[in-house]
């Protein structure tokens, strides 16, 4: 099929889909975006020397609704979401398999699909808020947070979205901070500002509050752990209320969620993920801070800290993230000096492609060789979380085989991924 027939086909198709949107045909809109995408696979499938990565700026608003109800299906994690779309191509295949893979990978009940209506009512309170729904892959999403391993693939946002397209830095600190921690972090931040970085946080009481009240003029994000509507420490209402018309609230939960220990790891990472460099200004030993460190680390993230006396808890994780390497910060041209060294570092989005050469008919479904593949990669699990790699090299599987089987097995229920691309049984 040469290029004019693809440019004339797409365009009859674009004008089909307005057309049957204009109609509020729903089944033919559905209809026109398959048509439109075995098009795209009909007319690169006979390069076969020629990777075409096709980053999707405007998919469907078909689309978009299905990558929202994908991830809020029951066992579909960020990670297994992304290994869908590779799989699948689309969101709207994706769905339409979920209950076929999850009775192969052991589940006994119907895997049920996050129900359509459901999600449109989501999609319905954020709009009466004044947000906005950014879903992983239109162009509003922040590209450094779509280079992580598990980047969320539905964000909410209340605010200026525009600040996601901006240089950002991150820091974060200790809730019971010192007064010499909440005057650096403030001005670090106000500096940090006027270099041309917008600042995210998590919003939290004491150095993450101080963060943003210093870059509320140059541009501030804050990441909340529960719903993007939920105000997080109650203390914070004026900040939070202030942010959300200067700034950027931001949450991978819905609306109304109420924050849970379990919800500011997967904060966390957001915070690391969307930022070049992340400081840590204040942190005992097991402050949730130095969790941001380690995420931003495992990112591929400039790490930065502010060295303090050896004689107050609260310096010790800054310490001993010096020794183990990150920058120590005593004034803002420490960490400006190293961002502009880093600046014509490309950060590229991972390529979950280990389907692309594969077709279904070429990974067998039911037959006993699939049964012994699912058996092998069984025995080889427990409770202790094991890199995917090394499931691969000890099972001597091709990578194709284990991800589909590790497919079935988390949509069945029975294994949970972790950071660092590691498995484990549920």
């Amino acid at each position: 099929m040469n290029q004019l027939t693809v440019v004339t086909l797409l365009a009859r198709l674009c004008y089909l889909y307005f057309y049957a949107q204009s109609l509020k045909d729903n089944e033919c809109i559905d209809e026109i975006s398959t048509l439109t995408t075995n098009l795209l696979e009909e007319a690169f499938q006979n390069r076969p020397r020629q990777r075409v990565c096709i980053q999707i700026h405007h998919f469907t608003p078909i689309e978009k609704l299905a990558r929202f109800q994908l991830i809020r299906t029951d066992n579909v994690g960020p990670v297994t979401f992304r290994h869908l779309l590779s799989r699948y191509k689309t969101a709207v295949r994706a769905l339409d398999a979920l209950p076929e893979l999850a009775r192969r990978g052991g589940r006994n009940k119907i895997l049920f699909v996050a129900r359509k209506s459901d999600i449109e009512k989501e999609i319905d309170a954020l709009s009466k808020a004044g947000g906005t729904l950014i879903v992983y892959g239109d162009n509003l999403y922040p590209r450094a947070l779509m280079a992580t391993e598990d980047a969320p693939p539905v964000l909410m946002a209340l605010g200026h979205t525009h600040l996601l397209d901006q240089k950002n830095f991150a820091m974060v600190g200790a809730r019971n901070c010192s007064a010499v921690g909440l005057k650096l972090a403030t001005s670090l931040a106000r500096d940090m500002g006027q270099a041309g970085y917008v600042i995210s946080s998590g919003m939290a009481r004491g150095i993450d509050t101080a963060v943003h009240q210093g870059a509320l003029e140059s541009g501030t994000i804050a990441v909340l752990a529960g719903g993007a509507d939920i105000i997080y420490p109650r203390e914070n209402n004026q900040l939070y209320e202030a942010i959300k018309s200067c700034g950027l609230i931001l949450s991978e939960m819905p609306l109304g969620t109420q924050p849970t220990a379990r919800h500011f790891p997967r904060r966390n990472r957001i915070i690391s993920g969307l930022a070049a460099g992340l400081l840590v200004v204040e942190a005992t030993h097991k402050s949730g801070s130095l969790i941001t460190a380690r995420l931003a680390l495992e990112q591929g993230r400039e790490v930065f800290a502010i060295p303090g006396s050896p004689l107050d808890p609260r310096a010790k994780g800054p310490n001993d993230l010096i020794r183990q390497g990150a920058v120590l910060v005593d004034n803002v041209e420490n960490i400006l000096d190293v961002l502009q060294m880093m600046e014509g570092r490309t950060i590229s989005e991972p390529q979950y492609n280990l389907f692309d050469n594969i077709t279904e008919h070429q990974i067998p479904l039911d037959d006993q060789k699939f049964d012994l593949m699912r058996q092998t990669i069984r025995d080889k699990l427990s409770p202790t979380a094991i890199p995917v790699d090394d499931l691969i090299r000890i099972t001597k599987l091709s990578p194709a085989e284990v991800q589909s089987v590790l497919l079935e097995l988390e949509l069945a229920g029975e294994i949970s991924r972790y950071p660092g691309n590691r498995v484990a049984f549920f």
